[in-house]
């Protein structure tokens, strides 16, 4: 079956760094599209960053030029590198992959104190 497990958040002073992995299987990761998502308290979860099988990426205004998605095919990761984290990216991000219907990891919490 599908499983996206995602690793690496915590707790990060402003101004810090954070790599978030996410490990996925029960499919052909190679050729799908991959996606992090993020969900503050109190808010909608959002799309915040998305590569493609050939690698090309996109992202949300909010975190384009701190944040970076790259994949690896052969270990079937992805990873979200976030740089100048702030505050107001706390949230809970998760790793989702669209198939027949979408599948998500169970998210990994990235919290940045001011």
């Amino acid at each position: 079956q599908v499983q996206l497990v995602e690793s690496g958040g915590g707790l990060v002073q402003a101004g810090g760094s954070l790599r978030l992995s996410c490990e996925a299987s029960g499919y052909m990761f190679s050729i799908k599209t991959m996606n992090w998502y993020r969900q503050a308290p109190g808010k909608a979860r959002e799309l915040v960053a998305v590569i493609t099988s050939g690698g090309s990426t996109n992202y949300a205004e909010s975190v384009k030029g701190r944040f970076t998605i790259s994949r690896d095919n052969a270990k079937k990761a992805v990873y979200l590198q976030m740089n100048s984290l702030k505050p107001e990216d706390t949230a809970v991000y998760y790793c989702n992959v669209r198939l027949a219907m979408d599948y998500w990891g169970k998210g990994t919490l990235v919290t940045v104190s001011s």
